[in-house]
C-alpha cells in the first residue's frame, strides 16, 4: 500500500508497489497496466506522480508503452552473467530452457582480413561460416554468425554434430577451451535481423563479437551475434581491487 506519511517519495513506493506484483507473479508478461487514472484514483495520488513512476519502470525495461494501445508488462530478459566462458545451448540449458537453432546458412568461404586475423590465419584461408538464429523454448534471441577454420571442422563434419559446439570441441575432440575475448555495442537491428529476429524498424539490438581460444592460445572461432535487446541482458561482476 501506499503511505503518505513515510519518507520514501510517493512514486518511489508506486514503483515498488508495481515491482512486487511483476515478481510475485500477479503482472504477467504482456499484461496491460491500469491507467494513470486509475492508479490516481485508487491511491488518491496525482497522476503526475503516477506518471513519473510509470517512467522510471519504462526505463527500467520493466514495462513499455505502446502507441495508441496502452502500457504493458515487458517480456522478461534472459540475463548472462560475463563471468565465465559459455555457449549459448549451456546457458539456455542451465535456464530451464530448451535451445535450439534454424542453420541458414553453411559454407565454405575464404577469410578476409578481419576474420584472418581474428583467427591467426592468412586472407583467403579457408573458413566454414556458419549463419544460424537461436532460440529458446522456439522463441528467437539471437541471429549468429560463426567463423572457423576448416582444418578445425569441415562442412560435413559439422552437419554431424548433435552436441553444443563447445562439448564438441571438448568431449569429442578431446581439446581444452581456454578463454575468450568479448565485445558488446548497441545498434539498431538491420532489415534483414529485424525479419528473423521478428523486430520492428527502429527496435535496438545487442552487438556482440567474440573470438575463443584454446588453452595453447590458439583461436578457433570467430562468432558475431546480434541479441534481442528486448530479451537479453548482459550482467558483468566488478570486483574491486585495491593496490
Amino acid at each position: 500500500m501506499i503511505n503518505k506519511n513515510a519518507r520514501i517519495p510517493i512514486y518511489y513506493q508506486l514503483e515498488n508497489l508495481i515491482r512486487e506484483q511483476i515478481d510475485q507473479g500477479e503482472l504477467l508478461p504482456g499484461d496491460a497496466l491500469p491507467s494513470e487514472r486509475a492508479y490516481a484514483e485508487a491511491y488518491d495520488i496525482s497522476r503526475m506522480t503516477v506518471r513519473q513512476a510509470i517512467n522510471n519502470l519504462a526505463n527500467e525495461g520493466l514495462i513499455i508503452r505502446k502507441k495508441g494501445k496502452g502500457t504493458f508488462i515487458a517480456e522478461k530478459k534472459f540475463e548472462q552473467t560475463l563471468q565465465g566462458l559459455t555457449g549459448f545451448t549451456e546457458d539456455m540449458l542451465a535456464r530451464g530452457l530448451q535451445p535450439s537453432n534454424r542453420i541458414i546458412k553453411l559454407e565454405e568461404t575464404n577469410a578476409n582480413p578481419t576474420i584472418a586475423s581474428k583467427l591467426m590465419l592468412h586472407v583467403d584461408d579457408p573458413v566454414l561460416m556458419i549463419e544460424r538464429l537461436r532460440l529458446a523454448d522456439d522463441a528467437p534471441i539471437s541471429l549468429e554468425t560463426v567463423y572457423t577454420p576448416t582444418t578445425f571442422v569441415d562442412k560435413l563434419k559439422f552437419t554431424s554434430i548433435n552436441v553444443s559446439f563447445y562439448q564438441y570441441v571438448e568431449k569429442q575432440l578431446g581439446l581444452t577451451i581456454g578463454h575468450g575475448t568479448q565485445e558488446i555495442e548497441s545498434g539498431l537491428a538491420t532489415t534483414y535481423e529485424r525479419k528473423h529476429l521478428g523486430l520492428n524498424k527502429g527496435d535496438p539490438v545487442l552487438y556482440m563479437r567474440r573470438t575463443t581460444y584454446l588453452s595453447n592460445g590458439k583461436p578457433f572461432e570467430y562468432v558475431t551475434s546480434a541479441y534481442r535487446a528486448d530479451k537479453y541482458v548482459f550482467t558483468l561482476q566488478l570486483p574491486r581491487n585495491i593496490d
